[in-house]
């Protein structure tokens, strides 16, 4: 039997039709940042936002992102929906850990609390190969807004994560996906669910939080909107399976 299952379509269509429970939702929802105005927001595409070269260094397509322009009361209400689905999935105990960045952080914490979880903490996440900025600090940081369903047991064999991780996005072909996240932060952040019990990410991308999860003994539900990114996520994770 496959220790993950991938639905591709809609995280807010697909999540209502899910039975539970698992055992925390771990997910980089497009974070509708990075633009200063109306016009750079909902005018230039993902990739534009995130790549300082539209993706034509990586030698290879890296597909975009669609839903990254709304609003920051519009992501809040959005990220509140796909959340309280989620919550509604995660057992008693179970954990929430969602990416985000300095300008959504705040719209983040409120969506993980309005969606039912107890907001618990910020974790963060340390970019080493981050571009300089002359005369003014280098935006070298994401975060991860972390919470819980209820009260946390940390049962007979506790795990201990860091408050503070470290690890750059792939390169050259290793590079699947705008926002790729670091395989070795993924691995670090499922161990937060027990051996054998499974991770729910409702916005799968490249499937790194499923590689994540097989590689550690958890199981993977993910949800994929795009079709490119579910074939490959589908490719990388048959390739994963112990």
């Amino acid at each position: 039997m496959s220790a993950w299952t991938l639905h591709h379509g809609d995280a807010l269509t697909i999540l209502p039709n899910l039975t539970g429970p698992v055992d925390a939702v771990i997910c980089d929802p497009p974070y509708n940042s990075g633009g200063r105005t109306m016009t750079e927001r909902t005018t230039r595409t993902a990739r534009q936002k995130y790549l300082s070269d539209d993706g034509r260094n990586h030698g290879h397509d890296l597909g975009d992102v669609t839903g990254d322009n709304r609003d920051q009361r519009s992501y809040t209400a959005w990220l509140a929906l796909i959340l309280a689905e989620s919550y509604r999935l995660v057992r008693p105990g179970g954990a929430a850990l969602v990416f985000t960045d300095w300008r959504q952080l705040p719209a983040t914490t409120d969506a993980l609390q309005a969606a039912g979880f107890t907001w618990r903490g910020i974790a963060v996440w340390h970019k080493p190969i981050a571009r300089p900025q002359p005369g003014k600090p280098k935006q070298d940081c994401e975060f991860i807004v972390w919470g819980s369903v209820g009260a946390m047991i940390p049962g007979n064999e506790p795990v201990y994560l860091p408050g503070h991780f470290t690890g750059s996005q792939p390169r050259g072909d290793a590079r699947l996906h705008i926002t790729q996240k670091p395989l070795d932060v993924m691995r670090q952040l499922v161990r937060i669910v027990p051996p054998g019990g499974t991770v729910l990410d409702p916005f799968a991308g490249s499937g790194t939080t499923g590689a994540a999860a097989l590689a550690e003994g958890r199981a993977f539900i993910g949800i994929e909107a795009s079709a490119r990114n579910a074939g490959i996520i589908r490719t990388r994770l048959t390739a994963s399976q112990p």
